[in-house]
């Protein structure tokens, strides 16, 4: 590969770095080529860009980016592949759901909302992120509950003041 290419290569992926508010770095290694093209897939269903690259490529892009990615160059060794999404949490359910038919792929580092997380035992964890969605979703049902209990109690005390009306006005 020439110089140039590479120094493309570099800029575009430390551009994608930049953009990207997610990414996991896997090894998928050792997949066969149908569990590959089944992986790219779900990849592709579920929104997420998968992309095999060099590490030393990954690397400088890396190093040129404005974030602080020191935390994950320990692990940029064997293959690597990258997985961006908007969705924080979307690749680690498509992981563990990956999982469930082979061993890999192999989560070696994510970046997840600003923050670095290493090594394969943070699946769990990663799956469990809720997005802003989700998040703004919860915050919003908590601010609808208690207007919600207020509007039945006055609901039901309406009904129920109804009633006794009636109940009276039959008795005379």
């Amino acid at each position: 590969m020439k110089r140039e290419d590479k120094a493309a290569i570099i800029e575009q992926l430390s551009q994608k770095l930049k953009d990207a508010t997610h990414f996991y770095l896997t090894d998928i290694s050792g997949l066969n080529a149908e569990d590959t093209s089944n992986l790219r897939r779900k990849c592709f269903e579920k929104d997420i860009e998968l992309v095999v690259i060099k590490n030393t490529l990954l690397r400088k892009a890396m190093e040129q980016s404005e974030a602080d990615y020191s935390e994950m160059f320990d692990v940029l060794k064997g293959a690597t592949s990258i997985m961006f999404t908007e969705t924080g949490n979307v690749p680690g359910k498509l992981i563990k759901e990956f999982r469930k038919k082979t061993d890999k792929p192999i989560v070696k580092a994510a970046y997840v909302e600003e923050t670095v997380y290493l090594g394969d035992e943070q699946l769990d964890y990663l799956s469990s992120i809720k997005s802003k969605d989700e998040l703004i979703a919860d915050v919003i049902s908590l601010l609808q509950s208690p207007a919600k209990n207020v509007i039945s109690a006055l609901q039901s005390s309406g009904q129920t003041l109804t009633g006794v009306l009636k109940t009276l006005s039959e008795r005379e």
